[in-house]
């Protein structure tokens, strides 16, 4: 089968468009991505090295160098080494990936969402919501927003701690 001339410009074009258009998302990390969605990028930990996401659906995967265990206010959380789910400003619905103990039992955190000044994580039944400036920078695998071994000039070293207003 021979394609026309005026078939391969349009071919060559569509094929330039979308290069351009994964290159320029491929600029942004995943922070700035969350940023973008009115999203603060401390609800990710440090560590994704690669995400994927559909601007048309929402539909995202992020991928994290390892799993990553911390603690905040009492609460223990668990992200697994790939997070998925359905963003669109101010929510995140169909999560899977990150999980939180909730007294002796582990729960998926399934939705994320912002309200004004606050993030609200839910299990199904139960949430909790917390200042959204809780959230202004990333926390550390291992040890959350408090780490005793952080390196000298490390940004994060003075990040504040979580308040549950449940």
């Amino acid at each position: 089968m021979k394609i026309s001339s005026p078939s391969k410009s349009w071919l060559f074009f569509l094929l330039f468009m979308i290069a351009a258009a994964t290159s320029e998302a491929g600029n942004l990390t995943a922070y700035e991505i969350l940023q973008s969605y009115n999203f603060p990028v401390g609800i990710l930990p440090l560590g994704v090295t690669q995400y994927e996401i559909n601007p048309s659906t929402g539909k995202f995967s992020v991928y994290l160098n390892k799993t990553c265990d911390l603690a905040i206010q009492g609460y223990e959380l668990n992200y697994r080494t790939k997070i998925t789910g359905t963003i669109s400003r101010d929510r995140i619905a169909n999560l899977s990936g990150i999980q939180v103990k909730i007294w002796l039992f582990w729960f998926d955190i399934i939705r994320v969402s912002k309200d004004r000044e606050e993030m609200n994580f839910s299990v199904g039944v139960i949430s909790a919501g917390f200042p959204v400036d809780s959230f202004d920078a990333s926390p550390h695998c291992g040890c959350g927003f408090h780490c005793a071994n952080l390196k000298a000039g490390d940004e994060n070293s003075d990040l504040p701690s979580l308040v549950s207003s449940v």
